[in-house]
């Protein structure tokens, strides 16, 4: 059967579920079709570690990207696995329909799609009787977030010898500074969108010793500034006007400020009469972006101190690529119309 599923997936026709394909096949009764995709019964390791060896020959290289993001497939009623009322990227709002977290590999406007993962809600992870009758193997029974979804399927992309010089995601995933730190301790480049309101420090901001006015003597330092929004830190930076790639309309400009900063990603403290802070953290690149449509982006990225403004931003806008890499998924191979609904079909799907 597999050979036929493939058939149907990459052939004509509009509707890649199983009963368009069958009859375009000519296969008669499309049962057998139907049990191979919804049972999963093949090893699913050695199809993805052949298919991270291939991507690796096509586009992978020091100048190659690895892309975080997910994708979303609308569905309707609740026994398909990981389906529920969640955020959907393709609407841009709360819909019911199962998440996809994927890693792209991508080396300039050629994208090729690593893997594909499906997140488990809180309203699955929490009912165990739910899991089991979806056939969700029981090692993937375990509530994870989409960062930890996403490092996990890194590390088998590293494990397999896949080359790319840095990882980029969106602030779905930059908000997470476990998910940051993963990638630190991983020694990986990376470039992440964050929301305006991240909280950062100054580049030289110094740890102090306070004297306490009465009471008992200080026991740890803090730092002698206060941390700051992500957009207030770039308020009074330099703008410039930056065109990263030519696109069908022409140059894609923007403008782009950088400053270096220490993220507020530390330990919490709470310091007198401030509440409660996060210490200051990593030294990274804080970096803005102000598009034509007025609409202001924000981003951290590990890469080196004397990386220059263009290189940065060319960096952060490379990311695009997995939503062409997400659409050829969906109007060519038809990703929206399949039809597993178990959890051992979705393993066995993502390869």
């Amino acid at each position: 059967m597999c050979p036929l599923y493939v058939s149907g997936l990459i052939g004509p026709g509009d509707r890649k579920s199983i009963q368009p394909m069958a009859e375009r096949l000519a296969l008669g009764a499309y049962d057998q079709l139907h049990h191979f995709v919804s049972a999963g019964v093949w090893d699913v390791a050695p199809v993805e570690t052949e298919l991270l060896v291939q991507a690796d020959k096509l586009v992978g290289g020091s100048d190659a990207m690895l892309v975080i993001d997910d994708t979303a497939m609308l569905k309707k009623g609740t026994h398909s696995v990981g389906v529920a009322p969640q955020y959907c990227s393709a609407l841009g709002k709360i819909a019911n329909c199962q998440t996809l977290v994927s890693l792209t590999l991508a080396r300039g406007e050629v994208p090729v799609m690593l893997a594909l993962r499906l997140f488990l809600p809180e309203s699955w992870t929490s009912n165990r009787a739910r899991l089991k009758r979806a056939g969700v193997p029981v090692e993937y029974r375990t509530a994870r977030t989409k960062p930890e979804v996403a490092l996990a399927a890194i590390d088998r992309v590293i494990a397999a010898g896949v080359r790319f010089g840095c990882v980029l995601a969106d602030a779905g995933y930059g908000l997470s500074a476990p998910f940051r730190k993963g990638l630190t301790v991983r020694k990986l480049a990376w470039a992440v969108g964050i929301p305006r309101h991240l909280k950062v420090y100054p580049v030289d901001v110094q740890m102090i010793w306070p004297v306490a006015a009465c009471g008992r003597p200080r026991q740890r330092s803090v730092p002698d500034v206060l941390s700051m929004a992500a957009e207030d830190m770039l308020a009074k930076a330099k703008w410039q006007n930056i065109s990263w790639r030519t696109g069908t309309r022409g140059k894609l400009k923007a403008r782009f400020a950088a400053v270096r900063v220490r993220v507020a990603d530390g330990p919490p403290q709470r310091i007198r009469d401030k509440g409660h802070q996060h210490l200051p953290g990593e030294e990274a690149w804080l970096v803005g972006e102000h598009r034509l449509s007025g609409e202001k982006k924000y981003y951290l990225t590990n890469l080196p101190a004397k990386t220059d403004l263009h290189t940065l931003a060319a960096t952060i806008k490379a990311r695009w690529v997995c939503e062409q890499a997400h659409q050829q998924l969906k109007e060519e191979l038809g990703l929206d119309h399949f039809e597993g609904r178990s959890g051992k079909a979705f393993i066995a799907m993502r390869s």
